[in-house]
């Protein structure tokens, strides 16, 4: 063992502390052909579901040796994770014994195992106990009853306590998302747009706004701000509302989900013209935040898919070469569009003895990136391909 003289300490000492929301950095294992950085264009997975399978028994393979899936996606080109927060999901204790995943100490582990790896994040606040999407918005058991002022207030006040916390233990967010697929606005039934009413949602969204605005008055890191939308049939409606209707502007990203399945728009030129025609007429970055594509019809487990693998956008068919080509194509439409990244949802959400409310596995194991011995597909390398910017 070797002996520090006093002034190696003070040297390690002072880089210690010098900058507390400084990641540590970790050597991939394989070499990075072409590794894009967050700050140019997002390459990245919502991992959410990580932890909770894990825990399960779920093991992840590269090259046929278990590893750390942070690990994995991070060796393959992926820059940012995406994390899911749920405000209070009490309805896990019947299904599982106990609050297992999406709340506040989960979120808090996955970002630290993100951010050892020097990855990116985007927190994704459902202001919900539940899952908040198109058909679902529920206000958490907290706030209800109460009126719209207290409920803005305490949304705010939520927000920011979560970011401080997180700052705190030095995880703080890159990015912050404001509600997840808000189609038809947030916190139903108060902040549902009715009529093309756009009122309270947007007191809603700027009051959030404001939180993580106040939050970046003091932090080193200062995340950027994204508003999202699912499908792009429906989001030239949605972005005329939020920013001309209610007159929310201060924001700096405008997050769409893309899933063929339930999308009106077939083609990769409209996707680009869609991309294209929101960035140029709102001023804002345009990121697809979730999207998927299956690999196979088959199932690991009797849990039925969400996506059946019998189907596939028009010029492209179901198998683990046609996953790759997919979100290849995909990738360089939203550069052509001028969109600034791509995030898939749950990549990793493989078959395990995990439970939830509708069935024990996966509902998603043939969208994963994974096989179902739980070694990674081709398609995890579309982060690491050459594209044209």
């Amino acid at each position: 063992m070797r002996t520090l003289t006093f002034l190696s300490l003070l040297i390690l000492l002072s880089f210690s502390c010098e900058d507390r929301e400084k990641p540590i950095i970790e050597t991939p294992d394989v070499e990075e052909l072409n590794t894009y950085k967050h700050e140019e264009f997002i390459m990245g997975s919502d991992l959410s579901y990580v932890n909770v399978l894990e825990s399960y028994g779920a093991k992840y393979k590269d090259k046929n040796s278990v590893k750390d899936p942070y690990k994995i996606f991070k060796d393959h080109g992926n820059n940012l994770v995406r994390i899911r927060l749920w405000h209070n999901p009490q309805w896990q204790v019947p299904v599982n014994g106990s609050i297992k995943y999406s709340n506040l100490p989960d979120v808090e582990k996955s970002i630290r195992r993100a951010k050892e790896l020097n990855m990116a994040i985007l927190l994704d606040f459902h202001y919900s106990d539940d899952w908040a999407d198109p058909a679902r918005q529920d206000i958490p058991s907290a706030w209800k009853g109460l009126n719209i002022a207290v409920m803005k207030d305490s949304l705010y006040n939520y927000t920011l306590n979560t970011l401080q916390y997180l700052s705190s233990k030095y995880l703080t967010p890159e990015y912050v998302q404001i509600g997840n697929e808000n189609n038809e606005g947030m916190l139903w039934t108060t902040g549902k747009v009715v009529n093309s009413d756009f009122t309270n949602f947007a007191t809603f969204l700027n009051s959030g706004i404001s939180a993580v605005r106040k939050f970046s008055e003091t932090s080193s890191i200062k995340p950027k701000i994204i508003l999202h939308v699912a499908q792009l049939q429906t989001a030239e409606w949605w972005a005329d509302g939020v920013v001309n209707k209610g007159g929310v502007k201060d924001f700096d990203i405008i997050g769409l989900s893309h899933y063929f399945k339930w999308s009106e728009v077939k083609t990769m030129a409209e996707i680009k013209a869609i991309i294209s025609s929101l960035k140029s007429k709102y001023n804002k970055d345009i990121v697809v935040v979730e999207t998927a594509f299956p690999y196979t019809s088959q199932n690991a487990d009797s849990y039925q898919n969400i996506f059946s693998g019998t189907e596939a956008p028009q010029g492209y068919t179901v198998s683990k070469e046609e996953q790759f080509r997919y979100l290849k194509d995909l990738t360089q439409t939203i550069i052509d569009g001028g969109g600034k990244g791509i995030i898939y949802w749950e990549p990793a959400w493989i078959s395990s003895t995990f439970k939830d409310r509708w069935g024990t596995g996966s509902s998603w194991e043939n969208n994963t990136f994974f096989d179902f011995n739980g070694n990674v597909l081709p398609a995890i390398d579309y982060m690491n391909h050459e594209y044209k910017f």
